[in-house]
C-alpha cells in the first residue's frame, strides 16, 4: 500500500508540474503580445502602472547614485586643509 501512495504522489507532482508549465507558457505568450502591440508606448511602460513605478524608481536610484559618485569624486579631488 505504501508503494501505491508513492506512485500516486509522483504522478500528482508530475501533473501539477505540467499544469504550471502550461500556464507559464501561455502567460509568456500573453506578455509577448502585450509588449509587441503597436500602441505608441515605449516598451518599458507597456506593462502598466507597475512598470511605470519600477521605471521611475530605477531612474531615481540611478540619478541619485550618479550624483553621489560625482560628489565623492569631487570631495576626493579637492581635499580639505587640515589645521
Amino acid at each position: 500500500s505504501n508503494n501505491f501512495f508513492c506512485c500516486y504522489r509522483q504522478k500528482t507532482a508530475a501533473t501539477i508540474f505540467w499544469i504550471v508549465l502550461f500556464y507559464i507558457k501561455n502567460f509568456v505568450f500573453v506578455l509577448f503580445d502585450a509588449l509587441q502591440a503597436d500602441n505608441g508606448l515605449p516598451v518599458h511602460l507597456k506593462g502598466g502602472a507597475s512598470d511605470a513605478v519600477l521605471y521611475r524608481a530605477t531612474m531615481g536610484l540611478t540619478v541619485m547614485g550618479t550624483l553621489f559618485v560625482l560628489y565623492e569624486l569631487g570631495k576626493a579631488a579637492l581635499p580639505q586643509k587640515k589645521e
